[in-house]
């Protein structure tokens, strides 16, 4: 069994691995070199050899429990024929969303659109490098893609003024969005991916009163369906305030934390197993501030069940050697 099955499945306090979200990517100059000659992140992302290669790229530097594949959660959105690029210096900018064109959509389609994601998940869980490692598929969470695909872009400077105006559009664009969640979930599966992560990045756009509504019955839906097919399931909604309620709501195998939550609380009020917390800031610092909180964390959850990983993903200025410390610090703990 892998050391993150352990923790996942039966709850081993013992063992601490890590994996780190975004380890694939940004801060890597080998990451750097084959993005500056692929210029368009969609098709990098279509690419099943080339991005193989980015989620291989960690594992052969750093002693890491997971490969998380490389590619985005608005992966689901380009499978329902809405636009979607990347412009340097300001993000995703979506296209207007034709629910016509999206109702006439079938399964087949989706999947032959997203085809080559999930033969890089074959290609990462046949791979010699992750022998005894977890191959991890994720999504993003119903809301946060929702989120994009009305506001059609980053909602860092807050959603649309108009955004909830039309209710029906956002339900019918909620349901689409869930079915077809499964869907990229199954075949992600069924190429290999062990564990899946659920990424809810705009959960704390939300007022508690709207997170019943937005974020976990969708959210409650996937987690099940991602159960049944016997694989575990962690979900991430960054920046809600009662991680509490959220696991008594969704219940997942496993909760992601991010860099806001106080991990004591955590500890206190979070029966099921813990990933992350760490503010991947600390690694723009130095070693010896870096070991210190890493170590914060293994200490607070020494022994509760869980996995090390960041609050957030890594920055793109953070020093791989700094990474390699990170890891080295948790494996000898």
């Amino acid at each position: 069994m892998t050391p993150i099955y352990k923790v996942l499945k039966n709850n081993d306090t013992a063992i601490k691995p890590i994996w780190i979200m975004r380890q694939a990517g940004r801060y890597l100059p080998e990451f750097r070199k084959i993005r500056s000659e692929n210029p368009n992140f969609i098709r990098l992302c279509l690419n099943e050899v080339l991005s193989a290669e980015i989620t291989l790229q960690p594992l052969r530097r750093f002693d890491l429990d997971a490969a998380i594949i490389f590619s985005d959660i608005l992966m689901l959105p380009y499978g329902l024929n809405q636009k979607v690029e990347f412009k340097k210096g300001i993000g995703p900018i979506l296209g207007d969303l034709n629910l016509d064109n999206v109702l006439i959509l079938n399964e087949i389609d989706f999947v032959e659109k997203l085809r080559p994601v999930y033969k890089l998940v074959n290609l990462i869980k046949n791979s010699e490098l992750t022998k005894n490692k977890n191959t991890i598929g994720f999504v993003g969470a119903p809301w946060t893609l929702l989120v994009y695909m009305i506001n059609q872009k980053s909602p860092k400077s807050g959603l649309r003024k108009d955004f909830f105006k039309d209710k029906n559009l956002i339900d019918k664009t909620l349901k689409i969005i869930e079915k077809f969640l499964k869907v990229h979930i199954k075949y992600q599966v069924e190429n290999g991916a062990q564990i899946i992560q659920i990424f809810d990045s705009w959960a704390g756009l939300l007022n508690e009163k709207d997170l019943p509504n937005y974020v976990y019955e969708p959210s409650i839906n996937l987690v099940e369906y991602t159960k049944s097919l016997n694989i575990p399931v962690i979900c991430f909604p960054k920046g809600i305030k009662k991680y509490k309620d959220y696991c008594e709501n969704v219940k997942p195998d496993a909760i992601c934390i991010d860099y806001e939550a106080d991990p004591k609380e955590i500890l206190r009020n979070i029966k099921i197993p813990v990933q992350g917390g760490m503010d991947p800031k600390i690694l723009l610092t130095d070693k010896e501030k870096l070991k210190k909180e890493a170590k914060r964390y293994l200490d607070i959850f020494k022994d509760h069940p869980y996995i090390f990983n960041l609050g957030h993903g890594v920055l793109p200025e953070t020093d791989p050697e700094m990474m390699d410390y990170l890891v080295k610090t948790v494996k000898n703990y």
